[in-house]
């Protein structure tokens, strides 16, 4: 009985910084990294709200192209967020890990963004992307 209180308090702990306020800011942090295994990753995540991370096709304008791959993001802090690759992608080739909503779309837990729909589509903080870019090795 003692771990059941136990994990029900540290589930408290968790959701609790969320529920008293205190607002959550959308983020994302990786690095360059080989993809030579068919998958990225990001370091971590801050969603405001269930989504996905979704890796778009880039170069140096950093303009969001293709989706390449996505994988589900929890409301909160997400950490070590890898994504299956659905394309194969080359040393050098630049990728965007982008933040996106589960909002507007018809099926809740399926990703349906297609480039430029508004289902499932990307999160904006201050009117920018929230996303980073890297480098394929």
């Amino acid at each position: 009985m003692e771990k059941f209180t136990i994990l029900v308090f540290l589930g408290m702990m968790t959701t609790g910084a969320f529920a008293d306020g205190h607002a959550l800011t959308p983020s994302v942090e990786a690095a360059d990294q080989s993809v030579s295994n068919g998958v990225v990753s990001a370091e971590t995540i801050v969603a405001a709200e269930n989504g996905w991370l979704v890796v778009h096709r880039t170069d140096a304008d950093k303009t969001p192209g293709p989706v390449v791959g996505h994988a589900p993001l929890r409301m909160g802090e997400n950490i070590d967020v890898a994504a299956i690759l659905n394309e194969d992608i080359k040393a050098g080739e630049m990728l965007m890990l982008m933040v996106h909503s589960e909002a507007g779309g018809t099926e809740t837990g399926i990703f349906e963004y297609t480039l430029g729909a508004k289902e499932d589509g990307p999160v904006r903080v201050d009117d920018k992307l929230v996303m980073t870019v890297v480098t394929a090795q």
